[in-house]
């Protein structure tokens, strides 16, 4: 009787919990709504919460509420990569929208030396609230509609004084691409009698899933690097505004409850000012109010950190705002089975809603100490900029613009002020060339920011880290790069950069000559070998008319060509110029050093490249490849998912790359098989980071990898186990690694070291001839980030490259990831080199 009377129960409630709530669910009680004002049933079709919402019905319900209300007003600032505006809201009350521009120059003057006269009093704070940047994380943008409608259409004295003291910028979806993927999959398999079993197909998303935008990009980690289109709409928000605090709604596991900041104490960036994590505390009281009063669980000052400063919740810290992480245990659909019962979606959406209310109940009454803190961080960094010893930064590649201007971009974008240079100059025995090379001075607005950006940091009052420890820009590009005592050196300040030009010297007979050290040479070889014109690689050094050309130069010869000589000056002269290089003409062949009919020079193949995807694969690693391939340099890549590898011809590329993936199982035994026969019938396999052990387990690569056998746990208490495990982990830092710049993968690159980015404990012995380690870390190689004592003993004077020779192939393998997050451009040759030159290896 008891188990009947059990199961009776279970489906009762099942059939509560399948009643889908009105929207009177999230709203705050005894408060009247305008009439007027369209709900967001009425627009979209279907309540808040029954079904996620797709973006494009999110886009439309915000455009109904602009044109419904006077207290809102909506603007495009862009596209996503699959076309979707990235739509922003400023909702405030009727009399600010009459002089929004000059509250905003208002605002703004707290950060700069003329605010010291403002009275904060008298001034509405800024609060920027963003949600689900991961687009499998919903229940933000759902939460959005609610709460959308609630600013719109509240009466009464209380939103009306939040509305006159606050202006509210709403961006309902920071990920519109990565949302709409996921609500495609969660409604597709919503069932009318909702099902909360955890295997459920709804809860389980197909590879890659809604996460990632749409190259599979974990924008989360891109406020800083700002390499994506939708970052750079939010950043332009953000500087244009300058928010007194940033909201940024998330979710986490289903069995968890609901988080929000501040978060470990110990894992905050010695940059972010103590009074931030004092006020992060403080706004923290509102939500503990909020979520008290609905009943639903939470957490604070755990787990989570505020470190690495390329996070939404992060990023507002070194630029004098509050940054807010939420995150909300994710129902992952519509309802499912957790630890604290069962999980409806509506149930996610409501606390994702009530923690945007509380963020501006909070707003409006710490305004004025919000705003006074926004002027004193500023004032104060001021102050101490003027006595900091390093008054700026030089950087550049005398021989790579295009790096050193991708550098320059950021910082534009970030509003960090930089100067071109007098004249060239010779600075801690580097050589930075005009029109190569900037000056970026501390006595600006942020020095604090601009000090992030550029230091190197190699102690740490924590070893644990959510992300990573490490991310110095100069070395993340492979800029030569120096603290300056003085800026004598600066010419005048760039107000806006020009794109780079490329030309072509001349028209010739003979050859032309193309320097492999420019970023985007590969672009250009690549376009001239698709257009079926012939190429040839110099494998080593050589002086030509004066000029001195280095180790992978390019050498395109005029006769025997697909054109007639005027037709290939003109088809190079365009490759130049759309790719920022310099195409030298030449008119003999006489070199001091190989002639260039020597056989020094290898002839380049036409490339044709595969990746693998799909299950097995981290889509993250995946999709930066997949993004240089398609959006730097033009070229074709084609995405073969590992569920249907075995019934595709291989024979038809000439390179497969394997991105780093979940374990050395990944793939099959037919497909090594497979992939082991097309190497040894010419084919070049390239593996990444994890890949080393798949490539070790099926014998395509012979490897002794380093352990360290002498790590135990020794005395640890049972409750610091997982600090025990995670001080092991290299989750990001800089190392740094010797180059033999005679090997094929390391043309283009003018140092002898190179800054490699590593997030694995994967270390290779050294072979014992030296010619087999063209890449190799020194004795003394952490750069800047953290590593344990254990694993820095193990990558002294290790390998993170090996290429062998299998068959009439090539297999090669990076243990490192040489694409980073897309700013790691210092090491994207690495990958180009391998795919282009992996025959002469």
């Amino acid at each position: 009787m008891k188990i009947r009377l059990f199961y009776i129960l279970v489906l009762l409630g099942f059939g509560l919990y399948a009643q889908q709530p009105t929207l009177d669910y999230y709203l705050p009680k005894n408060i009247t709504y305008n009439p007027a004002i369209p709900t967001p049933k009425e627009v979209i079709g279907h309540e808040v919460g029954e079904w996620h919402v797709t973006h494009d019905k999110l886009l439309f319900y915000m455009q109904a509420l602009a044109k419904a209300s006077n207290r809102i007003t909506l603007e495009n600032r862009g596209t996503t990569f699959e076309g979707r505006p990235l739509v922003l809201l400023t909702v405030t009350a009727p009399d600010n929208h009459a002089k929004l521009e000059e509250i905003r120059t208002n605002h703004l003057q707290l950060t700069q030396s003329n605010g010291n006269t403002l009275n904060t009093a008298e001034m509405p704070a800024v609060v920027y609230q963003g949600f689900s940047i991961h687009g499998n994380e919903a229940s933000g943008s759902n939460a959005a509609l609610a709460y959308a409608y609630y600013l719109a259409a509240a009466q009464g004295s209380e939103i009306e004084e939040k509305l006159d003291n606050l202006v509210i910028l709403l961006d309902p979806s920071f990920n519109p691409d990565g949302l709409q993927r996921f609500a495609y999959w969660a409604n597709i398999h919503k069932s009318q009698n909702l099902n909360p079993d955890p295997n459920e197909r709804e809860y389980h998303e197909v590879w890659p899933g809604g996460r990632t935008n749409h190259y599979w990009f974990d924008m989360n980690r891109d406020w800083l690097p700002v390499q994506l289109p939708e970052s750079r709409a939010r950043i332009a928000t953000f500087h244009k505004w300058m928010p007194n605090i940033l909201t940024d709604h998330h979710e986490m596991g289903t069995n968890s409850t609901f988080f929000f900041q501040p978060g470990e104490p110990t894992r905050v960036h010695p940059l972010t000012p103590k009074i931030n994590q004092e006020l992060t505390k403080e706004i923290g009281t509102y939500h503990v109010k909020a979520l008290d009063k609905i009943g639903s669980l939470y957490y604070s000052e755990e787990n989570y950190d505020d470190y690495y400063y390329g996070k939404g919740s992060t990023f507002p810290d070194v630029n004098g705002s509050i940054g807010i992480l939420f995150e909300q245990g994710s129902s992952r659909g519509h309802i499912q089975e957790s630890e604290n019962g069962i999980l409806t979606f509506p149930f996610t959406v409501r606390n994702q809603f009530t923690t945007a209310l509380s963020t501006i109940e909070a707003a409006n009454s710490m305004r004025s100490k919000l705003l006074d803190y926004q002027r004193t961080f500023y004032k104060d960094m001021a102050t101490s900029a003027s006595k900091d010893k390093v008054k700026g930064y030089i950087f550049g590649d005398e021989k790579d613009p295009a790096k050193a201007w991708h550098l320059a971009e950021i910082l534009e974008r970030q509003q960090i002020r930089f100067h071109e240079l007098k004249n060239d100059t010779k600075v801690g025995g580097k050589n930075y060339k005009k029109g190569s090379a900037y000056i970026v001075p501390t006595n600006q607005r942020n020095p604090r920011l601009i000090k992030a950006m550029f230091e190197k940091r190699t102690t740490f009052t924590d070893s644990l880290f959510y992300d990573i420890s490490a991310w110095t820009f100069p070395l993340a590009f492979n800029l030569d790069y120096q603290e300056l005592s003085s800026i004598t050196t600066a010419g005048s300040p760039i107000e806006k950069l020009e794109p780079i030009t490329g030309k072509i010297t001349g028209s010739s007979n003979y050859a032309y000559l193309m320097p492999w050290n420019p970023y985007y040479a590969p672009k250009a070889l690549n376009t001239i070998s698709q257009a079926g014109l012939r190429a040839k690689v110099a494998k080593s050094p050589f002086t030509l008319e004066g000029n001195r050309y280095d180790y992978g130069t390019i050498m395109i010869p005029v006769q025997n060509q697909k054109l007639e000589k005027d037709e290939l000056y003109t088809f190079l002269k365009e490759v130049a110029e759309d790719n920022s290089l310099i195409i030298t003409a030449v008119g003999t062949g006489s070199t001091l050093g190989i002639d260039l009919g020597s056989n020094e020079f290898d002839p380049v193949k036409k490339q044709s490249v595969a990746m693998l995807v799909g299950n097995g694969i981290s889509p993250y690693d995946a999709g930066e490849i997949w993004h240089l391939f398609d959006t730097r340099y033009d070229m074709h890549i084609t995405k073969i998912d590992t569920d249907y590898l075995n019934r595709v011809d291989l024979s038809k590329y000439t390179d497969l790359i394997i991105p780093s993936g979940w374990g050395s199982n990944m793939l099959d035994q037919q497909a090594a098989t497979k992939i082991k026969e097309w190497v040894k019938d010419g084919g070049t396999v390239i593996g990444f980071r994890n890949v080393a052990s798949w490539f070790k387990n099926n014998d395509f690569l012979n490897l002794t990898m380093l352990k360290d056998t002498t790590l135990k746990a020794t005395n640890i208490p049972f409750d610091k186990r997982r600090d025990f495990r995670g001080a092991q982990v290299t989750g990001g830092a800089i190392f740094e690694a010797k180059l033999d710049l005679s090997h094929p993968i390391a043309y283009g690159y003018k140092n002898d070291k190179i800054s490699m980015f590593r997030n694995t404990n994967i270390y290779l012995k050294a072979e014992e001839n030296s010619y087999e380690n063209p890449i190799q870390y020194t004795s003394n190689p952490l750069q800047s980030g953290y590593i344990s004592e254990e694993n820095e003993a193990l990558i002294k004077n290790s390998v993170p490259f090996k290429a062998k020779r299998l068959g009439s192939g090539k297999v090669i393998l990076f243990t490192d990831n040489t694409n980073f997050r897309a700013f790691w451009y210092g090491t994207n040759k690495l990958m180009m080199n391998a795919i282009f030159f992996g025959d002469s290896m």
